[in-house]
């Protein structure tokens, strides 16, 4: 694609040249594009991503991978930072998706209040690197405080505990992380080294590796049991950590997408009946799931891994931060139970990407992760990075701080209640259209639906298996094609997933996805989003 902001001059690289865009913008031209724009960033967020990126461009994949085949670093300059700017306003932003948009409510990825941004760049100025407090010193004390804070929020232990734990360097009440994956893995590593440690003979799994582990604690595999609805990451971390992620154990799910207290106890005493000796590493609750937004029963779950001592893990990825809602807040009863929670900050505490969390009721539990390196967290040392898995890490704590002191916990819950709220009308809404059918009612603020025309639900409520089997099917591609083809009009956006259960039965239901986090999003917003699909639906496949 031809650029229209080259210099009409060559650039050269040159030590002269170089020190001048270290230090500023090459000259008033730069100066003024950049001030331009960010003045209508930091000032007008929404404004700016309304105007310059829509929800989508009638654009394919396939014709805007073809503008970038370039794979050549030119030797010198190949524009100033103004024709850079221009360009990525210009050529780039209006390609990718504003998810900031009301009418954006298909992921988990929405809308940030405007000094977010303000934020964001005084971290990126101040570039701290948390691994080590020689390239931190007063953001890792002030990283130890807001974990101090949110870990009260979930645990509210007394004042003593946190007078205790929040400044000191031997303990750890949890880490930042990159994003809920990373948290969910140190949660799970530290509940592998924890439950596989040390013993007379043996140093533990993290030193002599997985199959010395099992022979020390005379057992042939260890496993994780989690809702079939669990993240795809607690997958991914048992590979990692070797146990194998077949051994991920899926638990199948009760009528309200919760994991089924009665299959779990059945498979906790199934595999100690086992022939095969096993050890159960963790049990996983999940407070809101990805697909469904549920949240499952975490008090009996908490209550049954006490009795058997094994490691209880929350990943509230999600709905953490749901318990700043006086309100709602009991929706994650029993989660002071858990042994680890993680929480992502970019989600529904509303920062930028990425940032994850991971907490721990025992302030000693994160010693069985401990790594020392004498060129940065030497023996003896102090520095966060010891007790996690990241290496160097930006400053997102000071975000989290900064955003808890402008909204106090009182604004996140406003927040979090338009959520849950504006999703419970939408589900009323969608019961109300004779074409749709609500599959997954709103916990908090997430729900399915359906196009399902009530020709289809009189005769799926009668009919064989093999006929419903077929109706359901044709339903798929009709909710498939509905969704594309809102999607490519660019006016709003709702995501589909594949539910692996209907009403009890084994059956794939292609479903439409919606999520409710933009303050923005109200339900006259959500009912023009219906009539678009009821739309596309008549136009697409008539009425019949």
């Amino acid at each position: 694609m031809k650029n229209q902001n080259r210099p009409s001059k060559e650039l050269v690289a040159d030590r002269q040249s170089l020190m001048r865009t270290f230090i500023r913008p090459e000259n008033t031209a730069a100066r003024d594009t950049l001030v331009k724009y960010m003045e209508q960033i930091l000032f007008g967020l929404h404004d700016f991503l309304n105007t310059h990126v829509g929800i989508t461009e009638e654009v394919s994949l396939k014709d805007l991978s073809e503008r970038y085949t370039d794979t050549h670093i030119r030797e010198n300059p190949e524009n100033k930072l103004a024709g850079v700017i221009t360009d990525l306003i210009e050529e780039i932003a209006p390609h990718a998706v504003n998810v900031a948009s009301p009418y954006f409510i298909g992921h988990m990825t929405s809308a940030i209040p405007f000094f977010m941004v303000h934020l964001k760049t005084i971290v990126a100025a101040l570039n701290q690197n948390v691994v080590k407090l020689e390239t931190s010193k007063v953001v890792s004390v002030i990283e130890k405080q807001v974990l101090a804070k949110i870990h009260r929020v979930i645990y509210r232990k007394n004042n003593s505990f946190y007078d205790e734990h929040v400044q000191n360097t031997q303990t750890s009440l949890g880490c930042f992380t990159e994003n809920g994956t990373l948290a969910n893995l140190t949660a799970l590593w530290v509940a592998r080294n924890t439950q596989l440690g040390p013993k007379e003979g043996f140093e533990g799994v993290d030193k002599e590796g997985i199959h010395a582990a099992y022979v020390a604690h005379d057992i042939e595999r260890s496993v994780v049991l989690v809702s079939k609805l669990g993240h795809f990451s607690l997958k991914k971390a048992g590979g990692i950590l070797g146990i194998g992620n077949s051994n991920i154990i899926s638990i199948e799910p009760d009528l309200t997408s919760r994991i089924d207290l009665k299959s779990l106890k059945e498979k906790i005493s199934e595999i100690k009946k086992s022939p095969v000796r096993t050890k159960i590493i963790a049990i996983v609750g999940i407070a809101g799931t990805t697909e469904t937004g549920t949240v499952d029963p975490l008090r009996q779950i908490g209550e049954i891994c006490a009795e058997n001592r094994i490691h209880f893990h929350v990943d509230a990825a999600w709905g953490g931060p749901v318990l700043l809602s006086e309100k709602y807040n009991h929706l994650l009863d029993g989660i002071g139970l858990a042994d680890s929670v993680t929480i992502d900050g970019h989600k529904q505490f509303y920062m930028p990407m990425t940032s994850g969390m991971v907490y721990f009721k025992d302030p000693c539990m994160m010693d069985s992760i401990i790594y020392h390196a004498n060129y940065v967290n030497r023996l003896g040392s102090v520095d966060l990075g010891i007790k996690s898995l990241s290496g160097s890490r930006e400053a997102n704590s000071l975000i989290l701080d900064s955003a808890l002191k402008i909204m106090g916990s009182r604004g996140y819950a406003l927040l979090i209640e338009h959520g849950i709220e504006t999703a419970k009308s939408f589900a009323e809404e969608i019961e109300s259209r004779p074409d749709f059918e609500l599959v997954t009612p709103p916990e908090l603020n997430i729900l399915t639906y359906r196009i399902c025309p009530e020709a289809f639900k009189k005769e799926l409520g009668k009919c064989r298996e093999d006929r419903r089997r077929q109706l359901n099917e044709k339903l798929n591609d009709i909710n498939m094609s509905v969704q594309r083809l809102q999607r490519e009009a660019g006016k709003s956006f709702v995501s589909r997933t594949t539910l692996k259960s209907y009403k009890g039965r084994c059956e794939n239901i292609v479903v439409m996805r919606c999520v409710i986090m933009n303050p923005l999003t109200e339900i006259n917003i959500l009912r023009d989003i219906l009539d678009e699909q009821e739309e596309i639906y008549r136009h697409e496949f008539g009425s019949g």
